[in-house]
């Protein structure tokens, strides 16, 4: 199957699509360079992308000012101040930028931009998919009138999937296919793990580039599996669509007539932004059956019902080609609005003739496997504040309307007088507040439901548009405040049945007033190992509403009046407003602490080294120690799995021809175990019908005290730390200038490379990793084996990555004698080879020679770097000297001609 695009870069782009190049650190993106996938035809006559790539830096307009200026992200020279110049707008403009919408809102106010669900859907690591799921068409033949709908987020390599289905037995798996009906994945569906009944909530982590190409090209097919139909009972293609980011109501349609195998729909419905219109798009598979008439259009009806009695209907003629359809219903009433939003309307679709068929379902609030919560900080009140305190709130909204909430209230600086439930304001006179919490609120904490939200509130509320407010005695506008946000789906059950542990300035040790909040949920599994995933507001982020790739803090659990660094487990570092993970080896100590409520979660910056927020966790447990299973007897966790479902999934295995049988046992495609003859020191992988078994190798430990338990293959440091390692610990933790790699739960300098370690498989030499100083963002790639040029290669050692010639044979025939000798080895860099400690500035097409980046070449391995310039502190900088680098201007000194153009080379170079 080929994909109708380009790959560029690592990502694929569609025919006609248009991008600016990312070439990576210490590149970046080529803002004055334009590439477009151009449609092309093959010698066959089949259509093809082309990829073709255009400096924009010439069509640049001659700027009227003399100190015209380079705004970040832009490629031109604009005009500092004054009327706007008319200028020839530049091609793909309006691809790249996009204009905010501006509002009312009083200046003295908190007017950051706020996510909308229309940014989120901009967003490019976040992308929306939906899929309608019936039994058929072919190659399977309609055994069942079960109908599902799948909406599904694509967040970076992560497809996370909400399923609800009617007239259909609990699933037993999820299964991914190609359109070849190759297996690219099943989820196996865990006991409760979904918010509701009628609902399955999965995951699939870490999806290929290349099954990702086959989402965003259409070509992915979902299935679900039952126990009366293992090849799946109900199918259908994963689709993007553009009804996705505005959906707030929805409904699945199911035949009347339960005879009707294989016909079935979906709905999806919203309301207009002003006024009380109600748009939907009609879906239906099985609605229009081949040869219902000579004619190619066959009449459709749309009715809206209340109790049996129609409200609304519309007449359509639809194809079987094109059989979605859509609709406005003008100016709801308001009893329809409430009819709307209380799940108590109907949706209708129905065909007339030989081959009549009517498809019916209720109109409910979207159904989303996502959290509906909110952090409430001070730094997002409307006049902001910094007393260290916290709000945090978990809401759900059901089917029949009713919004139930939890808002818990920390740290404030005095007595709480109201909670509030409101839209953005347009005046600072005029707060709109939707709902009062107020009188529901005791003991730092307002709970209870909503009875009678709007149509417009659901709808507002499933499009981020809502925000909670607390104000107290000291600030009657407002101490806190927090926009209401659905949290993706992360697997953590936790979500569901409790609250998140409040995290504040003010239960830090001293009391910190910050401006930032958070809150989070934490949990053990069987293997007592600890799942936390915590969110935060307020932290780091800029006043234009932009969130920064930079590290702005880390993670840590500890112990309650514990000394600095004693009891205490570094977990992760915050780039965004969120952070997950697990612990796996937790030491028996914090155990103990997470039982007693002694133990507590902190969230450090680099303003306050030794935390801005913190909150109490206490999780009951019987574990010893981190990755131990709880004893027999004891309740299994969220990852509980039936036997008959494991039953299933191992006849499943022994069908697959990639399978492999080892040790008296059918392995998976891709799996990877500790074989019986060695299960400390090897690892084992199943790769088409091949076992491959290696060695875990261990990697060199940079600490002082060495000790090596018996059930482990690796030496492991001494948990007891040297004063000095505690300093350079805390001085790489404390700095924005250091990476913390998760593999193997270490602090790295800026610029180091290393091969990874990643538990259980240990040290992975066929991969190395970087530190990027500027972002603390750790990239790890594969190692890149030269191409050898005799037949027989071998590899020298077992624990090598790659192979070489036999010593006979010379593998690089291309350099000169002195390059081959004994002494340290040279480089390859794109078509040339570099002798060691050479230097070079790179050239890269279509872009040309970077004069502004330095690269070097150290014994075999390549480094670039962009020249680093001072911060220019004046308002004219120059660029005479260094073409790289600005340096300022005498205010009075005219720009001569030699000047600008000299500017203007070094602008398109340093691009």
């Amino acid at each position: 199957m080929i994909l109708l695009g380009c790959a560029f870069g690592g990502h694929f782009y569609a025919l006609d699509e248009t991008w600016h190049p990312d070439l990576g650190e210490p590149f970046g993106v080529m803002r004055c360079v334009i590439c477009h996938c151009e449609p092309q035809r093959n010698r066959r006559g089949k259509p093809v992308g082309k990829v073709n790539c255009k400096n924009m830096k010439q069509d640049c307009p001659v700027p009227t000012c003399p100190r015209a200026m380079l705004l970040p992200g832009h490629c031109c020279h604009t005009c500092p101040k004054g009327p706007p110049e008319k200028s020839p707008v530049l091609p793909f403009d309006t691809f790249e930028y996009f204009q905010d919408k501006e509002d009312d809102l009083d200046k003295p106010y908190n007017d950051r931009s706020y996510l909308s669900s229309e940014g989120l859907a901009r967003d490019d690591a976040r992308t929306e998919f939906v899929a309608l799921l019936t039994s058929g068409p072919e190659p399977w033949h309609p055994t069942s009138s079960a109908v599902a709908k799948a909406r599904f987020t694509l967040l970076r390599s992560y497809l996370l999937f909400s399923i609800s289905y009617e007239r259909l037995g609990r699933p037993s798996r999820v299964r991914f296919s190609d359109p070849e009906g190759n297996v690219l994945f099943e989820h196996p569906v865990q006991k409760s793990a979904a918010p509701e009944d009628g609902m399955l909530c999965g995951m699939w982590r870490t999806v290929s580039k290349a099954n990702i190409q086959l989402l965003r090209g259409e070509q992915l097919r979902v299935s679900l599996i039952t126990r009366a139909q293992p090849s799946g009972e109900v199918h259908g293609h994963i689709l993007k669509h553009r009804a996705l980011f505005a959906e707030t109501f929805g409904a699945i349609l199911t035949s009347v007539d339960p005879t009707h195998l294989g016909a079935g729909g979906m709905a999806m419905l919203t309301l207009s932004d002003t006024e009380n219109n109600l748009h939907f798009i009609l879906m239906t598979r099985g609605l229009l059956e081949p040869g219902a008439g000579e004619s190619p259009w066959v009449p459709l009806r749309v009715r809206i019902l209340h109790q049996g009695q129609t409200l609304r209907e519309v007449h359509a003629n639809i194809t079987t080609e094109d059989p979605d359809f859509a609709e406005v219903l003008s100016e709801l009433s308001a009893h329809e609005l409430q009819w709307l939003v209380q799940g108590q309307l109907r949706i209708v679709a129905e065909t007339e003739g030989q081959h009549a068929c009517q498809l019916a379902g209720t109109i409910i609030t979207r159904r989303s496997c996502d959290t509906i919560q909110s952090v409430l900080c001070g730094a997002d009140a409307l006049l902001p504040t910094k007393t260290g305190a916290v709000g945090s709130a978990k809401l759900a909204l059901h089917e029949n309307g009713t919004l139930e909430y939890q808002v818990q209230v920390v740290g404030t600086a005095s007595e709480v007088v109201g909670i509030t439930l409101e839209t953005k304001p347009r005046r600072k006179s005029k707060r709109n507040i939707l709902f009062d919490m107020t009188p529901s609120y005791k003991d730092g904490l307002a709970q209870g439901t909503w009875q009678s939200p709007s149509a417009r509130d659901a709808h507002m509320l499933l499009q981020n548009e809502l925000f909670l407010n607390v104000a107290t005695k000291d600030w009657v506008e407002g101490e806190l405040r927090g926009q209401i946000i659905s949290l993706p789906y992360s697997g953590l059950l936790a979500r569901y049945t409790e609250m998140p542990v409040a995290l504040a300035g003010q239960l830090v040790s001293p009391p910190v007033s910050s401006g930032a909040g958070g809150h989070a949920w934490l949990s053990l599994d069987e293997h007592c190992h600890l799942h936390y995933e915590i969110s935060v507001a307020g932290l780091g982020r800029p006043a234009d509403g932009t969130v920064s790739a930079h590290l702005h803090g880390v993670a840590e659990l500890g112990e309650m009046g514990a000394r600095p660094h004693q009891h205490k487990r570094l977990l992760k570092g915050f780039y965004s407003t969120e952070a997950q993970g697990v612990v796996k080896d937790l030491d028996a100590d914090l155990l103990q602490h997470l039982a007693q409520g002694t133990a507590f979660l902190q969230v450090s910056t680099k303003a306050h080294p030794h935390g801005e927020m913190r909150g109490r966790v206490y999780i009951p447990n019987r574990c010893h120690t981190g990755g131990t299973r709880l004893a027999p007897g004891e309740p299994l966790g969220e990852a509980e799995i039936s036997e008959g479902t494991k039953a299933r999934d191992l006849e499943q295995v022994k069908k697959d021809p990639n399978s492999c049988f080892f040790e008296g046992q059918h392995r998976a495609h891709g799996t990877r175990w500790a074989p019986e003859y060695d299960k400390k020191c090897s690892i084992c992988s199943c790769q088409k019908r091949t076992v491959i078994c290696d060695p875990i190798l261990c990697q060199p430990l940079n600490c002082t005290h060495q000790v090596h338990p018996e059930e482990l293959c690796c030496p492991i440091c001494e948990e007891k730390k040297t004063g000095q390692e505690e300093l350079r610990l805390e001085r790489a933790r404390d700095s924005s200038e250091g990476c913390y790699f998760d593999g193997d739960k270490t602090w790295r300098g800026s610029g180091t490379r290393w091969h990874p370690v990643v538990p259980p498989f240990g040290l992975i030499k066929c991969a190395i990793c970087t530190c990027k100083g500027t972002t603390g963002e750790v990239h790890c790639e594969k190692v890149q084996c030269p191409r050898l040029t005799c037949a027989n290669p071998v590899r020298a050692s077992p624990s090598d990555c790659c192979k070489q010639c036999p010593a006979p044979e010379k593998s690089v025939p291309e350099l000169a004698d002195t390059m081959q000798a004994d002494g340290p080895r040279a480089c390859r860099f794109g078509r040339r080879w570099y002798l060691n400690n050479e230097s070079w500035h790179p050239s890269v097409p279509p872009f040309g020679e970077m004069k502004c980046i330095l690269c070097w070449c150290v014994s075999g391995e390549t480094h670039c770097q962009r020249q680093e310039c001072p911060p220019a502190a004046c308002t004219s900088p120059a660029r005479r000297d260094n073409p790289c680098c600005a340096k300022c201007r005498a205010p009075d000194t005219p720009l001569d001609a030699r000047e600008k153009v000299h500017g203007a080379r070094a602008e398109v170079w340093s691009r």
